[in-house]
């Protein structure tokens, strides 16, 4: 049944792929799309948009000419564009073609010293700049590294350090590394962070904890609670991470679980302090209206992270099937995507990954990577954010006027030309665009640059206003004395 379940989906796959390809991206209407496209305004109110990527097919491993995934949990796009999928189920790493289209290669075992090896529900992927392949062999409990063909290179196990606990085990979920070849692994129930190792695998220590902060109820509850229930209590247990992602700088992405929805990725600078932008709303935690009640009510679930590029990141929830893309600062972009069964909706989301101008998704449930190309509407989105990123302002005008034409009522574009006016120092239409887009931050400072302007233009002007004034005032207050003093006199002369 699940066979014919996956036929039936590749097939509608080809299908769909084949409509999209026949109509172009940005001709695609927000109500023949399976999810809704959307964002928040500066009310925190739900605004439909334009849609930044639309659905453009599926693959599985009998469409790429293997068997099944079976529940895979992870996948990375390596340097060279080949990609690498952690079939977790089947003990397996599948590495598909730059086009995912083809199987290059299957890695199920591994010759280990001239002793064969094999894997034991593989969960996290990750291939290093240094094109070395690195897996989170989780029941085994280690970190396998190999060649990108399969060779074996090195072992990373049995972490030993005072500051772990006598009863630790070490059960790695997601694995990336850094430019310097150093290892962050996710690991089962290891709240104190992420673990990093050195290249040769040398455990160091916990990275970017997150810390708890406790209400003045909270501490009120614990001193009234008894030592079982403080025993119980969960509240003070940091949160684990999800996923994990580093960027060009070796700044590391990571996102977690947030019970308030506020703040669901991290990024990590080299001591492990957060340094992320979190945007005029202070959230960069997924959706901001949420229901009460219901299967998909609560804060958005957040399980992986991909940054894309040009300070852009993207963002998977787990609950609603929704996937959210933010820029460096923090504003959030567009949102897309959901939960169902209809082609181009997850099930179980567990991992994203960008390629190509795509956007591409992990489904555990139907063992399938999901592909979303993107529109005229996300390209110019995003060329707009690049732009900006890279000091480019100018041109950076001309994109976010396109994306107006597009959605008359972008605030965010309306505040993306806002500041490219105020950093080429049109601070007048600077103001304009930026109270369109409802920036209190950017256009108090536009006002106070533009009142400055206004003083440095017309301060001769106002000089002699002010001299005037004076003048006028003296004169003024010496025919008052003069007049008073007359007054005297004639009253003086009538006594």
């Amino acid at each position: 049944m699940k066979k014919k379940n996956l036929i039936k989906r590749t097939a509608a796959a080809l299908l769909a792929a084949t409509v999209l390809l026949l109509v172009p991206a940005e001709a695609v209407q927000a109500e023949e799309l399976p999810y809704d496209t959307y964002n928040y305004n500066y009310r925190q109110e739900f605004v439909i948009t334009p849609a930044a990527y639309v659905p453009n097919g599926s693959v599985t491993g009998l469409s790429v000419g293997t068997t099944d995934f079976k529940e895979p949990q992870d996948f990375c796009v390596a340097p060279d564009g080949l990609i690498y999928v952690a079939d977790t189920g089947n003990n397996r790493i599948v590495v598909l073609n730059h086009e995912m289209n083809e199987v290059v290669r299957e890695i199920a075992t591994f010759d280990r010293n001239g002793t064969a090896d094999t894997f034991n529900a593989p969960y996290g992927v990750c291939v290093s700049e240094n094109m070395e392949l690195y897996i989170a062999d989780s029941n085994n409990r280690r970190i396998v590294v190999l060649t990108p063909e399969g060779e074996f290179i090195k072992i990373v196990d049995n972490p030993q350090s005072e500051i772990l606990d006598d009863n630790f085990e070490f059960i790695p979920l997601k694995v990336t590394v850094d430019y310097a070849d150093r290892i962050y692994a996710i690991v089962k129930n290891a709240f104190e962070g992420i673990l990093v190792f050195e290249s040769n695998g040398d455990f160091t220590g916990y990275f970017g904890t997150i810390e708890v902060s406790i209400s003045l109820w909270e501490k009120f509850w614990r001193r009234l609670a008894s030592k079982e229930e403080r025993s119980k209590s969960q509240l003070y247990i940091p949160t684990e991470f999800t996923g994990i992602d580093v960027d060009d700088g070796g700044f590391i992405y990571a996102s977690n679980i947030d019970p308030d929805g506020k703040q669901a990725v991290r990024r990590l600078n080299p001591q492990g302090k957060d340094v992320i932008q979190k945007g005029e709303n202070g959230n960069v935690g997924g959706d901001i209206l949420t229901g009460m009640y219901g299967d998909y009510s609560g804060p958005s679930q957040i399980t992986d992270v991909v940054y894309r590029d040009k300070g852009i990141y993207s963002l998977l929830d787990r609950r609603r099937g929704r996937i959210f893309t933010y820029d460096k600062e923090g504003n959030l972009l567009y949102i897309f995507g959901g939960v169902g069964s209809q082609e181009g909706t997850f099930n179980v989301p567990v991992a994203i990954e960008s390629i190509d101008g795509e956007i591409i998704v992990l489904d555990a449930y139907y063992g399938a990577i999901m592909r979303f190309s993107e529109t005229r509407y996300g390209k110019l989105i995003n060329e707009a954010v690049g732009l900006r990123f890279d000091g480019d302002e100018t041109e950076a005008i001309e994109k976010w006027q396109e994306v107006l034409r597009l959605d008359a009522n972008n605030e965010l574009a309306n505040t993306g030309i806002g500041k490219a006016y105020l950093t080429a120092g049109n601070n007048r239409l600077a103001m304009e665009y930026l109270e369109l887009g409802m920036n209190r931050k950017y256009y108090s400072i536009a006002w106070k640059r533009y009142r400055n302007e206004l003083l440095a233009k017309n301060m001769n002007i106002i000089m002699t206003v002010v001299v005037v004034l004076i003048i006028l005032w003296v004169v003024y207050k010496k025919w008052r004395k003069k007049k008073r003093g007359k007054a005297v006199e004639k009253e003086g002369g009538l006594l």
